[in-house]
Order: structure tokens, then C-alpha cells, then sequence
């Protein structure tokens, strides 16, 4: 799968799922402080990555991901 197509299938989670205002879904946005993704909010991404994705989130891999653009590079190198 193309990056683009993965960032594809986040930003929609981002907005239908999680409803984020599309105005803060940035490549440099972080994902708590930008878009106030909670610990709550984390149980539902894990699950979306799961299910478009196929693998599990593993939270020791995620703690150093805080922008949007890391996010998508993580997904990147876990299916790809």
C-alpha cells in the first residue's frame, strides 16, 4: 500500500470516526495537542488501524509518534 493511500485512510478516520475539524489535520499536527486525541480517543485508532490495517498498535512503538506525519510513517513501516 502507497503512503498516500494510508494517509488517505487516516485523515477519513480522523474526520468520520474521531470528528475532527479538518482545519487541524496537518502532516505537523500533533496528535493530542492539536488534535485532542485522548487516551479514549486512542482505544478507537487502535482498532480502526486493526481493521484497515491488520496489525495491532503496540504502545511502547507508539510513545515517541506525536505528529500526524509520524503517525502515518509508523503505519508505513509496519505494513510495508
Amino acid at each position: 500500500m502507497k503512503r498516500e493511500e494510508i494517509k488517505e485512510i487516516v485523515v477519513s478516520f480522523l474526520l468520520e470516526d474521531l470528528e475532527i475539524d479538518e482545519e487541524k489535520i496537518f502532516d505537523d499536527s500533533l496528535l493530542k495537542d492539536d488534535m485532542g486525541i485522548d487516551s479514549l480517543d486512542f482505544l478507537d485508532v487502535v482498532v480502526i488501524v486493526e481493521r484497515n490495517f491488520g496489525f495491532k498498535i503496540l504502545p511502547e512503538e507508539m510513545a515517541n509518534v506525536k505528529t500526524l506525519k509520524e503517525f502515518i510513517d509508523y503505519i508505513d513501516r509496519k505494513i510495508n
